[in-house]
């Protein structure tokens, strides 16, 4: 068999998210654009629901589909999938094989390495085509996805990915929860005693050496679970120093493509667990990314922000095959849009996801 055909697609869909959930963690300023300033820390949201959906056709008239971690600007990734991976990928030879798929990461990888696309929009659409290429492999072999990665779970267990409205009813059912710090600290402990369940905490990147150290004996006091991105992503040294001074776990991942990014921050002890988000790794490099916190005796619990069913099905597959991943991130926001567009919804009952039992990645996508 042979690649027939690549074509990315950017999706937008309006919605009403409320603050405090995946794609709105925290109030937005006020704009005419569709792009808006976060209030707390420089970074741009959409006011739309924004992804990039990739579909392969193989000569045999078998489709797979991908989809890439794009929350802002998908034509972006789509151009880069349309105009460079498509190219080079079309008319190649593919049979399904873990090591074809493994190959073909490379190929697209090393085609602007030495031009300095190593991260970022490149990895994007790198990540969807490999989400389109294990989804093709699965159905190939007529099997699941989770089943070509190993012995896998039927089941996920989920936490909650923020409190819409900040209000603290939304996490009854649930373990555990993740609030953002997207105010102020008092505000942000206030509702850490207004729940009675385990709680995380994600920073949003806004904290300093300085202000992280201030505030983690409180964090220490409430057992918060994790803190999740405090420092800017930029240093591994800086989060080493973090960690090693604070009692509270790191969370980071979700903000590097590769292993090679990470690699400085295993090195650096900067976390104690890894957040890969599938959408912008693909199956392939989080496997890796995994591999290596597992020889390092970290935790694994992959990032899902804005999604539709490729990337969430992608990531639950994983989650299930990965003996150093104990739960799964969920926004029922974002998993009620993606099953929307979905022929067979993604099954969550009692905080778990179910695993997708038909072959690939189990989604079929309305056209």
């Amino acid at each position: 068999m042979k690649i027939k055909s690549i074509q990315a697609t950017p999706f937008h869909h309006h919605r009403e998210a409320p603050t405090g959930t995946a794609g709105t963690p925290a109030r937005l300023q006020p704009s005419t654009s569709a792009l808006r300033w976060a209030e707390n820390y420089p970074v741009i949201y959409s006011s739309h629901f924004e992804t990039a959906i990739i579909r392969i056709e193989l000569d045999s008239g078998e489709i797979g589909w991908g989809e890439s971690q794009a929350p802002v600007a998908p034509e972006v990734a789509c151009a880069v999938v349309n105009h460079i991976l498509a190219p080079v990928l079309q008319e190649t030879s593919f049979d399904g094989t873990i090591e074809e798929i493994q190959s073909l990461w490379w190929k697209m990888y090393s085609t602007m390495r030495v031009r300095g696309q190593t991260g970022g929009f490149m990895l994007d659409g790198i990540a969807g085509v490999d989400l389109a290429l294990w989804d093709l492999a699965g159905k190939i072999a007529g099997v699941p996805v989770s089943s070509l990665i190993g012995p896998h779970r039927k089941s996920v267990p989920a936490y909650l990915s923020g409190l819409p409205g900040g209000d603290p009813t939304h996490a009854a059912g649930f373990t555990h929860v993740k609030i953002f710090h997207d105010s102020t600290v008092d505000h942000l402990l206030r509702t850490l005693d207004a729940l009675s369940i385990k709680v995380a905490v994600d920073a949003l990147w806004r904290l300093t050496s300085e202000t992280a150290r201030d505030l983690a004996p409180a964090l220490e006091a409430r057992s918060v679970q994790w803190l999740e991105a405090p420092l800017a992503p930029e240093s591994a040294e800086a989060h080493g120093a973090l960690a090693a001074a604070i009692k509270t776990p790191i969370a980071i991942g979700e903000s590097y493509r590769t292993l090679f990014e990470l690699d400085p921050f295993f090195a650096a002890g900067a976390m104690e667990i890894v957040q890969p988000d599938l959408g912008r790794t693909g199956i392939t490099e989080a496997l890796r990314i995994a591999r290596a916190a597992e020889a390092r005796g970290l935790v694994v619990i992959p990032h899902v922000s804005i999604a539709l069913g490729p990337q969430i099905a992608a990531a639950i597959h994983f989650a299930s095959a990965i003996p150093n991943c104990p739960m799964l991130e969920f926004n029922p926001n974002v998993l009620s849009v993606a099953n929307r567009f979905l022929e067979e919804p993604i099954r969550f009952e009692e905080a778990n996801y179910f695993v997708p039992e038909s072959p690939g990645l189990g989604v079929k996508l309305e056209t």
